[in-house]
């Protein structure tokens, strides 16, 4: 299983604690260790994605709790993949880093929490993606940079443990998605060209 950018750190320190505890003969606090660490090699899993047609493809894994004719927004609960991926081709603009509040990601008021803005030039118009963090561990990596050329679907950054990201649709678009619905990150369509 291929596992995310920079989580060889979170993956192998409760397994080093499982085996430790294991020696010591502490087994009970080794097998909690090691269920702990299953849950971190799921949660950093990056399979590989294929958009499922032409269009804007989803940025992240979950479930849509915002469609509005130009923005969505998408929560990501623990269990969904939570490396995200560029919706369309394009050039980094700017990224920019703003410290705010915890709260849960689902929730409406999450649109003042910790984020990281990423401005990007497509061919059809510019767009923001923002990755927000959630109440848990609130840890954000973004892997792209000013200047940066991006293909859609390539992975652009991660959120860890319950987040959200929102995605502006540039004018021309059409939703393809409905408030409740499902999408994956570099695979499901959420907006078509219309125009």
């Amino acid at each position: 299983m291929k596992l995310a950018r920079g989580s060889a750190v979170w993956v192998s320190t409760p397994l080093i604690m499982a085996a430790m505890l294991a020696i010591l003969g502490i087994w009970y606090a080794s097998a909690l260790a090691f269920i702990g660490s299953i849950f971190l090699i799921f949660f950093h899993r990056d399979p590989d994605r294929f958009p499922l047609g032409e269009g804007m493809i989803s940025p992240a894994d979950g479930r849509i709790v915002l469609a509005l004719p130009r923005r969505i927004a998408i929560f990501m609960s623990p269990f969904d993949v939570h490396v995200n991926r560029s919706p369309m081709d394009g050039a980094v603009l700017a990224t920019e880093y703003k410290k705010g509040k915890h709260a849960p990601a689902f929730l409406g008021r999450a649109g003042e929490n910790q984020r990281n803005l990423i401005e990007m030039e497509t061919k059809d118009g510019n767009i923001d993606l923002c990755q927000m963090t959630g109440a848990l561990v609130r840890r954000i990596l973004c892997y792209v940079h000013p200047g940066d050329l991006v293909v859609r679907g390539e992975r652009i950054g991660m959120i860890r443990f319950g987040s959200r990201v929102e995605v502006t649709i540039p004018l021309g678009y059409e939703l393809f998605v409905k408030k409740g619905d499902r999408v994956r990150a570099g695979e499901s369509i959420i907006a078509v060209k219309v125009s």
